[in-house]
């Protein structure tokens, strides 16, 4: 029986840990950096940095590794070792501070979106103390930022550190309007993430998975998910076994792992964690599915985390509940039962409403991959359209701020609004409304459109930065106002009312909700290539706010076009390598056996009639999946020909994709109507149920 609490967060160099090894004026001036975002006291870096050490040795660590999140979307580590030599041949294990704070890696192999040339190799990395280190495989990992050697951000973390400290700023104006001194307003995550679970001898047969990490091509089986039986079902033991190793593992990283379940599609589950600060929140989902693949290995099995793996079923996204908490512990989100901190609630939530919909092409930059667009307005999604949920208790108090009108609620509490009355809202105050992209759920909002690849680094970093801007705005508009509580009054009523389009609390997945939005003005970009092009506009928030400058934002936009064009070129030489060398010659294969029963049963005198049109078929079909090859290929080529990062981002999608498509449209047929003993490699029924059965 594993004992949870002695062995959770064992790996990690914790607030405990450092109240132990650290001395006291150090460990105080450490957690002021953590917790309240204060300047980094470089004098105490030796002897952080020795402790630090000795704890890890004794952890069996021999290396330590600044490790960081590039914009290749996944993290980096280089290892050094501990060692240091002595006279006599000797070594001993050492550590400086400035080997703790300071890295130097080779940054011209890294995306930069123009920042850099491939002779400028010098970038450094940056130890993030409000991240904890911890021990992984004999190594210290700690957790650090990455820039040029000019300073610019080749990461992802350090724009999100940047915008935490900018809603922070903001939101800590907004609350001193109500009274209160708060030194840091922090936003947390709790990152719901789902993945695919495939036995590992049919993934090692699967050149599309092991390449692009989704099937490019593949039939759907007999059944899928139409029963509902996987949701929330029974755990299998070959899943549960893998889980409960996980949840181990997790847990000794101090990873708040808390639930656990069979998702809707066959073959996919979820973990969720409970919510931590979004910076460590991010670095722990990084380790989530590192270490979830991992142990996946381990059972035999494989954990596919794209967001769209099998066609036909469900695809895998990663649900951002957001938050805004300060140092004194108040969730900023939570509806209260005090009525100022009721009207405090209203500022705060409109504040978002307001943000989603000014930025909503941001939010839907947030998301934006090749994966994702797969996902997205599919059936188990929401809609590339950006909205907000609110449910019908909050709906009512908007619609009577809007309209100057008074709705009685049942429970209610006075608010200093004069318009409306505030319930005393529970913390399950709205149902769940699986559609919408952007849902208020009692006290967060769940983001429900990141995919389950993706990094949420930059999903909550360009949140954060949208409500900053709108919490300065709001602070910059009330703090000069004499009048403060008709100043506040006017200002909800007139925000909410400018606002409310992108409110909706309907079936996202109806066709109706399409147009709906169109007629209220909501952008709808459906693919990533229109969604990037967007970029451009939001260069005024982001130097705004210090988060990103423009060359710094224009950069990530040519490092996402250039990322989607090559993994469109790759699933797409993919395919045309599978169609040729293994599809054809399989049904070349097969329909050779048809000839010959065909011609032995003639030469018997029997009917050939049923292997004769089966042939026919066949022969079309294949002779069909030629000409679509051939198609396709021709597309690929002609990309060459593209220049610009945006237009090579267009031409794969609106060129390339589609020939994709039309191949395996009739590449699919072929394997419908081919012997299984024929088919090249493992259908959907062994992919979807080989870990289950």
């Amino acid at each position: 029986m594993i004992n949870v609490p002695e062995i959770f967060g064992e790996n990690v160099f914790n607030e405990n840990v450092m109240r132990e090894k650290l001395p006291k004026e150090v460990f105080k001036k450490l957690m002021k950096t953590i917790e309240l975002g204060a300047s980094l006291d470089v004098s105490i870096a030796n002897v952080v940095a020795n402790a630090m050490k000795d704890w890890a040795v004794d952890k069996g660590a021999t290396h330590y590794t600044h490790w960081f999140q590039p914009m290749t979307g996944v993290t980096a580590e280089k290892h050094d070792s501990f060692i240091s030599p002595t006279a006599g041949g000797n070594v001993i294990m050492s550590f400086s501070g400035k080997e703790l704070i300071q890295g130097e890696p080779d940054a011209s192999s890294f995306p930069s979106g123009g920042l850099r040339a491939t002779f400028e190799a010098r970038g450094y990395t940056a130890w993030d103390p409000s991240s904890y280190a911890f021990v992984k495989d004999g190594t210290l990992y700690i957790p650090t930022a990455f820039c040029s050697y000019t300073g610019e951000v080749l990461d992802k973390k350090t724009p999100l550190l940047r915008s935490m400290d900018a809603i922070s700023k903001q939101a800590c104006r907004i609350l001193k309007l109500f009274g209160k001194n708060v030194e840091r307003v922090t936003t947390t995550v709790g990152p719901e993430q789902e993945y695919f679970l495939v036995d590992k001898k049919y993934y090692d047969q699967r050149k599309d998975l092991i390449f692009t990490g989704r099937t490019l091509f593949g039939a759907m089986s007999p059944k899928g998910q139409e029963m509902d039986d996987h949701y929330f079902g029974t755990i299998k033991p070959r899943v549960a076994a893998f889980m409960a190793d996980l949840d181990e593992e997790l847990w000794k990283y101090g990873i708040l792992a808390k639930t656990k379940h069979n998702e809707v599609a066959p073959a996919q589950h979820e973990i969720a964690p409970i919510f931590s600060t979004t910076n460590t929140a991010t670095d722990n989902n990084q380790l989530v599915m590192d270490v979830a693949k991992k142990v996946a290995l381990q059972h035999g099995m494989v954990c596919l985390l794209h967001e769209k793996p099998f066609d036909g079923v469900n695809g895998s996204g990663k649900h951002n509940n957001w938050s805004m908490s300060t140092n004194q512990g108040e969730n900023l989100l939570n509806p209260g039962n005090d009525p100022k901190e009721n009207a405090q609630f209203m500022l705060i939530l409109t504040a978002v409403i307001s943000a989603v919909d000014k930025y909503a092409k941001l939010m839907r930059i947030s998301v934006a991959s090749a994966g994702n667009d797969h996902r997205l307005g599919a059936n188990e999604a929401p809609p590339a359209i950006v909205s907000v949920f609110l449910g019908d208790e909050l709906q009512s108090i908007v619609d009577d701020i809007i309209a100057g009108t008074h709705t009685a609620g049942t429970g209610s509490a006075k608010i200093q609004l004069g318009v409306t009355t505030l319930p005393v809202f529970s913390k399950d105050n709205t149902d769940r409304n699986r559609t919408s992209p952007f849902a208020f759920t009692g006290n967060r909002f769940e983001f429900r459109m990141p995919g389950s690849s993706q990094n949420i680094a930059c999903i909550n970093m360009m949140l954060n930065t949208a409500v900053a801007d709108v919490f300065k705005r709001y602070a910059d508009e009330l703090e000069g106002a004499e009048d403060f509580d008709a100043a506040l009054n006017a200002l909800v009523k007139r925000e909410l009312t400018a606002h409310q389009r992108v409110i909706f609390n309907g079936n996202g997945y109806d066709d109706s909700w399409v147009a709906e939005a169109e007629k209220r003005g909501l952008p709808n970009l459906k693919s990533t290539p229109e969604a990037l092009a967007c970029y451009d506009e939001f260069v005024d928030v982001f130097e705004g706010t210090g988060v990103l400058s423009e060359t710094e934002l224009l950069s990530r936009k040519e490092i996402l076009l250039e990322e989607y064009a090559k993994l469109i070129k790759i699933e797409s030489r993919t395919m045309v390598d599978m169609a040729k060398k293994d599809i054809l010659p399989a049904v070349g294969s097969y329909t050779k056996e048809l000839s010959e029963i065909a011609c032995n049963k003639k030469q018997l005198g029997l009917d050939a009639a049923l292997e004769i049109k089966e042939l026919e078929k066949l022969s079309a079909l294949a002779s069909d999946t030629y000409d679509k090859i051939e198609v396709l290929s021709a597309a690929i080529a002609g990309a060459a020909a593209v220049e610009g990062v945006q237009e090579a981002a267009d031409y794969q999608h609106d060129t390339v994709i589609p020939a994709m498509e039309q191949l395996r449209t009739v590449a699919d047929e072929l394997e419908v109507n081919t012997a299984a003993k024929y088919w090249p490699f493992p259908a959907y029924d062994k992919l979807l149920f080989g870990v289950n059965c």
